[in-house]
């Protein structure tokens, strides 16, 4: 009975429109109602693209997808000058067992296709971008690559047939890349019939199904309403008579997703580091597109949406290295590869964002960061940001504090959306650009069990975990029920230490407060726990490496001290501690990757106020 009523709760949380969307358009592509079930187009021919008469950029094109590429920004992957197979797995070796089905045909989660992001990550057309990078500094073997490749891709993948037209999001990168590498070749107004066409074709897979996508309340809604409108907007200089109702749906769409998903704070819906990257980058290029084609401007509420949405990341990125907490789900998703930055390396991102919604310059001295620009086009702005500071993001439920080299996040509940991790009051601390106390990540969403329950659990995080449950129950795959609230939240204070607050009750009446103070060269966390059965676990992620654990007979504090002896965690309680040992935990810094890392875990079995000190 709590399952059912948890279940129906969620339902309301969802909104009903959008359960209405998704069922209807479940029902219509079961039963042959939705249009999408009769689309037909023409394979184009060729060619896509000609000769660009445009001069070099005065930066580097990437290096990948010359001899090498990178699946999810990490795993190595072999390529020649002919075009790969589209249906092969190369991760694993397996192939999609007939492909030439209709893309409806083809499940979810086969087991026999395993995880089918491995098959769409090279239709995602990244080497588009980099084929017509090299094309624009004068290569003619790589503009000849580029039309060899298109041509191959567009005749295995025939129009709505096999699993790369599976996802409307797909077809929207898609879309997008092809867009941009028109503009890196001045193409826009001279487009090639075969581009137009293969445009055209995706736009028709799009439009069917953008309900569907609105009704995620995530990055699907917002790719497919950019595709739909930069699409749209190109199409119409050819006169194409649909054009004007996809670029009208896309620009509908992208006000409302805006207004909707991105709070007054600039957080995302999807609570994600990462997912809110692949939505500013897709907010980013709509942009430099509008700036390029004219006609009406996005309205003053999406640009300042953007422009929140800009200044979280901003808040989230280390500025010496430009990783970010690994917070939320990640699935390594990167739009707009134009530079050899490292995956985890967002700052070419916040810099184009900041450029084009605030006209500041991010990082005055980040090379792939001025290269993202050079290579759009966009203009370097005169005034420089001021260092990232302090976000109260309470649209979401993030603080990020600073002191001195020191930034510390802490993440409490508030949902108006599903959250996809249990990860109330989880706390991240970098120390000088690097992560010392961190996030275990996602590893992936097509694996077993147990490692769906792992890392997007709350034993993956560091907080305090109850009865050797997760804080919220998972309903399914991607839903957890019983959705957290934020009882108290306290503001940021102070300078040294800077201090904040946060608490929550589950539904079972276990309850958590957490405060932390931020000192120059310590970190202090106090946890007060009350209102569970048996048990409360509180784990520290460390840093890989070698830690040793010692005790204190004279106060029954917990010290572990990493090899060098730079790090010092100190745990203790007002309470017994039944438990205190370094164990082997798990970390993902990039999808289908998980590697061990050492993780401290306190166990107590009495209400009471934990404290830890972390010390550099």
């Amino acid at each position: 009975m709590k399952r059912h009523w948890s279940t129906i709760k969620v339902a309301l949380a969802l909104g009903l429109p959008n359960i209405a969307r998704a069922v209807g358009y479940r029902a219509g592509v079961r039963l042959g109602i939705n249009k999408v079930r009769r689309l037909h187009a023409d394979v184009p021919e060729g060619p896509f693209f000609v000769g660009t008469k445009l001069s070099p950029v005065d930066v580097p094109p990437v290096s990948g997808w010359g001899n090498e590429a990178m699946w999810f920004g990490r795993w190595p992957v072999k390529t020649q000058d002919a075009p790969p197979d589209w249906f092969t797995n190369p991760m694993t070796g397996t192939r999609v067992p007939d492909p030439g089905r209709p893309w409806w045909q083809i499940l979810d989660f086969d087991p026999a296709v395993g995880d089918i992001k491995c098959i769409w990550e090279a239709s995602r057309f990244d080497w588009v971008l980099a084929f017509a990078q090299r094309a624009r500094q004068g290569s003619v073997e790589e503009l000849a690559r580029l039309n060899v490749w298109l041509t191959d891709w567009i005749r295995q993948n025939a129009p709505y047939v096999g699993p790369n037209w599976k996802c409307g999001q797909e077809a929207s990168i898609r879309v997008m890349h092809l867009s941009c590498a028109a503009v890196m070749l001045g193409q826009i107004h001279d487009a090639q019939p075969a581009l137009r066409a293969l445009v055209a074709l995706h736009l028709q897979r799009i439009e069917p199904t953008v309900q569907y996508a609105m009704a995620q309340d995530n990055n699907h809604g917002t790719s497919e309403a950019a595709a739909l409108f930069i699409g749209g907007t190109w199409l119409a200089m050819f006169g194409d008579a649909r054009a004007a109702r996809w670029a009208a749906t896309g620009r509908k769409w992208l006000e409302n997703r805006a207004v909707r998903l991105i709070g007054l704070q600039g957080t995302f819906s999807q609570y994600s580091a990462n997912y809110h990257r692949l939505m500013l980058d897709t907010f980013s290029w709509v942009a430099v597109w509008q700036r390029l084609v004219g006609g009406p401007p996005l309205s003053t509420a999406w640009h300042e949406k953007a422009l929140a949405a800009a200044r979280w990341l901003y808040a989230m990125t280390q500025p010496s290295t430009g990783d970010v907490p690994n917070v939320g789900a990640n699935d390594g998703a990167r739009l707009l590869p134009l530079t050899d930055a490292p995956y985890r390396d967002y700052r070419p991102s916040v810099h184009l964002a900041m450029a084009l919604f605030g006209n500041q310059q991010a990082y005055a001295s980040c090379a792939p960061a001025q290269a993202m620009l050079a290579w759009l086009d966009v203009p370097e702005a005169a005034e420089l940001a001021p260092p990232p500071g302090v976000l109260q993001a309470d649209d979401g439920g993030f603080t990020v504090i600073r002191n001195a080299q020191a930034m510390a996040l802490l993440r409490y509940p508030r949902f108006r959306f599903r959250p996809s991790q249990a990860d109330a009051l989880h706390v991240d601390l970098w120390i000088a650009g690097k992560s010392h106390l961190r996030d275990a990540g996602t590893f992936s969403y097509n694996t077993e069990p147990r490692w769906l329950g792992y890392f997007g659990g709350t034993q993956s995080h560091n907080t305090v975990q109850f009865d050797g449950r997760d804080q919220m129950p998972r309903l399914s795959r991607f839903l957890f029920g019983s959705w957290l609230k934020t009882d108290s939240v306290e503001p940021v204070t102070g300078i040294d230490p800077v201090t904040t607050a946060a608490a929550y009750r589950d539904h079972q009446g276990a309850h958590h407060h957490r405060s932390l103070r931020l000192h120059g060269n310590r970190l202090q966390i106090r946890d007060r726990i009350d209102g569970f059965n048996d048990r409360a676990v509180l784990r520290w992620r460390l840093a890989p490496g070698d830690w040793g654990l010692k005790s204190n007979s004279v106060d029954g504090s917990f010290v572990a001290v990493s090899a060098d002896g730079g790090q010092r965690l100190r745990v203790s309680a007002d309470i017994p501690i039944a438990r205190c040992e370094l164990v082997e935990g798990w970390e993902s810094l990039y999808y289908l990757e998980k590697t061990a890392t050492p993780v401290l875990e306190l166990e107590v079995v009495r209400s009471g106020t934990l404290i830890s000190e972390y010390e550099w």
